[in-house]
């Protein structure tokens, strides 16, 4: 049982607002002036505990007050109320340039910054130029980094705390600044780190989130609105944002459905063909893609005014599959109901592996430029995607459908199904990477 190396027990944060700066001053000296603020709770009564080698995401809207609260742990910022208990090293990369001296030299800021985290000036010395190393910016390392750009000052930061054998590490939005290639080689010492470390990580991307951590605190206002597994909590956010983005909320679809009339039976789709029978591949290296049973009562949100019916894959005879193999050229059949008119609709797909990362999906968006698709109400309708199946590693893929109305960047989401369709790999050749494409042909040719 792993034990608990951060404790955080009902902590608030309260700011105290006033709308001259003179009555600040003054409520320290006279009394009556400090009846003229208003409280601000950035943070209220927020408990949660981190286990030793785990990893929490922490997501929420600016002004949620999850800068607050790493702030708090860090120790750079004092709580109104409830207790925060740390046991071992704590390492932050908060805002940029926090911690840094904008006169001194790279090099120089590395020796302050791992004082400050209490390490004595040998062992500092000794991983000098390992995190010289690791930040990889070359001779500005004897530069002032008040010179630096935004990436440089990540570099150097992340280089610091990944050195100086932290037991917990917070990450506040940090790798959202930089290049792509130190972003990827942050998030590999990450993946490391957590084997025996434990991480705090702040970020919008979703994603990296799921990929990342164990579990997610979703902060709201200041407050807790909802902590549990990293992919349920993201996948509610996600469901949260685009409600209040729609002007049908999602406790207005009940009572637009109900008022619709009876839908008509939805088509047998049990009926599937096992592509195994006609496309034969001998070799142990084939992956083989069992395509798992649609489930209509699967949890969605939207508008309601699209019904996702069924979604499954099709050979190029047309029969649903209920086993792929890779390399296979496929249709993605999304079968739909509009229960209202639709102008400008979209259908499109994401495909995702047990973690959340998305490998590839498409929408009809590029496809449609020359003539919107219109829906009508009560009609049913079948969207296809031809393409040929990668290869993929062993393990277990999801592939989300969402159905919208408007344009790429503005539109309104009218079902979004998270888990539409799961499938299992099994076998396959693809040892690096995420996944393999296939390749129609290869030759060498020696040149005279």
């Amino acid at each position: 049982m792993h034990l608990s190396i951060l404790e955080i027990d009902k902590l608030s944060k309260c700011y105290f607002l006033f709308d001259k700066p003179q009555h600040r001053l003054l409520s320290y000296f006279f009394p009556q002036y400090q009846n003229k603020c208003r409280e601000f709770w950035a943070l209220n009564d927020v408990s949660f505990s981190l286990k030793k080698g785990e990893t929490i995401g922490i997501i929420g809207r600016n002004g949620s007050g999850k800068s607050t609260l790493l702030q708090i742990i860090s120790g750079t910022l004092s709580p109104t109320a409830g207790n925060v208990q740390l046991q071992g090293r704590i390492a932050a990369l908060l805002e940029l340039g926090a911690g840094f001296n904008p006169e001194f030299t790279g090099r120089e800021n590395i020796l302050l910054n791992a004082a400050i985290y209490g390490l004595s000036r040998e062992e500092i010395l000794s991983k000098l130029d390992d995190i010289i190393a690791f930040a990889s910016i070359g001779e500005f390392i004897d530069q002032p980094v008040q010179h630096y750009s935004s990436g440089m000052f990540v570099r150097l930061a992340f280089a610091v705390i990944a050195h100086v054998d932290a037991d917990i590490l917070i990450i506040d939005e940090a790798l959202a600044v930089g290049d792509a290639l130190f972003a990827q080689k942050c998030m590999r010492f990450l993946e490391e780190f957590k084997k025996n470390g434990s991480i705090l990580f702040v970020s919008h991307d979703s994603g990296a989130v799921t990929r990342l951590c164990d579990r997610a605190l979703w902060l709201e206002n200041g407050n807790m609105r909802m902590l549990g597994e990293a992919k349920e909590v993201s996948e509610a956010y996600l469901e949260h944002l685009y409600s209040e983005k729609q002007s049908v909320s999602l406790s207005e679809r009940a009572e637009l459905t109900s008022d619709e009339p009876a839908l008509a039976p939805v088509p047998d789709y049990t009926h599937w063909y096992d592509a195994r029978e006609s496309y034969l591949q001998a070799s142990p290296l084939r992956a083989d893609y069992r395509i798992h049973a649609f489930d209509p009562d699967a949890k969605e949100f939207g508008t309601g005014k699209v019904v996702l019916e069924n979604i499954c894959f099709r050979d190029e005879s047309g029969r649903p599959l209920s086993w792929v193999v890779g390399g296979m050229k496929v249709s993605l059949e999304v079968a739909l109901q509009s229960l209202s008119p639709i102008n400008d609709f979209i259908v499109g797909f994401l495909v995702k592996n047990r973690l959340g990362q998305v490998l590839f999906g498409e929408n009809n968006c590029l496809f449609s430029l020359d003539g919107p698709v219109q829906l009508l109400a009560g009609q049913r309708y079948v969207a296809r995607f031809a393409l040929t199946m990668p290869y993929l590693a062993e393990g277990e893929y999801v592939v989300s459908v969402g159905m919208a109305s408007g344009s790429q960047g503005e539109h309104v989401q009218h079902c979004w199904r998270h888990d539409a369709m799961v499938f299992t790999v099994t076998g396959g050749h693809v040892v690096h990477g995420l996944m393999g494409i296939p390749v129609g042909h290869f030759d060498i040719t020696a040149l005279e």
